[in-house]
């Protein structure tokens, strides 16, 4: 039987060699018992989106490939960590994908953004296309940073969600800067950015009767993005302890990375195994019906997570999370502030309120295709190349 048709009920005895065991299992930011809430744990795995190698869509950019295998891995996984944010942002982290039942149009409008055509905002082909300005071919294979600053770039467009996007480079999250890109004026930005498009930014995801000085006001949704080293060729230990505690953020939207030129989306972990959605699987592409109805099963994956021991992951990871509001940034400071007085863990990023003298220009990440910095970016922190910054002991 193809592993992309697989069910629930055809793998159920695998699910029950899950490890038994009293400790927790986190999925973003949740704790469940495996001993007490196996279905919970599924049906929390199921709802997530899963997006896997495709074949037979149409040609990247009219005459490309036809299909992802063997080169979309990372990019697909570059989907899954920005479908949570896109869910957490429409839906919430509550949220239950259930076979059969009717879903709203919200998630309707989500996955739409991410089917395989050249006019849905995070396709295949708009990452890979996008992906050339940072110096990747077309079926080149990605690292976690030029698939989050590529992503970084596509959410410009997406006024819908009208998300903040930031990439937090050298290994340090600046307060102060997320809070200028999340308060920042969304009538002078849209105007400047999209100005044959400034009513579609302004109302594009709140309420008709909203005032305009309520949206001036408000904290755009914050996706944060830190891709790091945490090694040379295997995982430093140090580190793992602060890894597994950004799985028990309830900000956490999870971390892209995997084993050398293989990436998994990790969305939790169970004692000293990380669980991750496994993109790995061609599946046909999937195109919406005459009503626009989009055939989702192909999109949760109905069978047990997979695992893999921490020790085993590739050094070179990005780290996700979503912040709502402002009170949920500030939560999430405090809690990487505690983090750094974890006896035994070694901090993976620095957060700071104001950006180090020595930092170059924030501009630097609004690479232009013809910059030589996004070359630079590629070799510091992708796996593929050796010359990269070793967070210090």
């Amino acid at each position: 039987m193809d592993a992309a048709t697989l069910t629930y009920d055809t793998l159920r005895f695998e699910y029950e060699d899950f490890p038994e065991t009293k400790e927790p299992v986190w999925i973003l930011g949740r704790p469940y018992s495996v001993l007490t809430e196996k279905e919970e744990i599924l049906l929390d795995v199921t709802s997530r989106l899963w997006f896997t190698y495709r074949k037979n869509f149409p040609a990247i950019g009219g005459t490309g490939p036809t299909s992802d295998t063997g080169w979309g891995c990372m990019l697909r996984c570059g989907q899954m960590i920005f479908a949570q944010a896109l869910v957490c942002r429409h839906l919430g982290r509550d949220w239950r994908w259930v076979k059969g039942k009717r879903q709203t149009d919200n998630y309707f409008n989500i996955l739409n953004a991410f089917i395989d055509k050249k006019d849905s905002y995070y396709s295949i082909h708009q990452i890979a296309q996008m992906g050339v300005g940072e110096g990747k071919s077309i079926g080149q294979w990605y690292g976690p940073n030029t698939v989050a600053q590529v992503l970084k770039k596509l959410a410009t467009f997406d006024t819908w969600s009208s998300l903040a996007v930031h990439i937090a480079m050298d290994n340090t999250v600046v307060m102060e800067e997320i809070r200028r890109l999340c308060k920042s004026n969304f009538l002078r930005a849209g105007a400047a950015a999209f100005p044959a498009a400034e009513s579609d930014l302004l109302y594009n995801g709140y309420p008709d009767g909203a005032e305009v000085t309520d949206r001036l006001s408000l904290w755009k949704p914050l996706v944060l993005l830190i891709p790091l080293r945490l090694g040379l060729t295997d995982i430093n230990e140090a580190y793992i302890e602060t890894l597994k505690q950004c799985f028990m953020m309830p900000q956490s939207l999870g971390v892209i990375g995997g084993k050398p030129n293989s990436a998994h989306y990790f969305i939790g972990y169970v004692g000293e195994e990380l669980i991750y959605l496994d993109p790995h699987t061609t599946q046909p592409a999937v195109e919406p019906s005459d009503n626009s109805c989009i055939p989702d099963e192909s999109f949760h994956c109905q069978h047990p997570p997979c695992r893999m021991s921490i020790a085993e992951l590739d050094p070179s990871i990005a780290v996700g999370f979503f912040c709502n509001t402002e009170e949920d940034f500030n939560d999430w400071c405090q809690q990487i502030k505690k983090l750094s007085l974890l006896r035994g863990a070694l901090p993976m990023f620095e957060l700071v309120e104001h950006q180090p003298s020595h930092f170059s220009s924030p501009d630097v990440l609004n690479l232009t295709p013809d910059s030589s910095d996004a070359d630079r970016l590629e070799r510091f922190f992708d796996s593929e190349d050796e010359d990269f910054e070793i967070l210090s002991l």
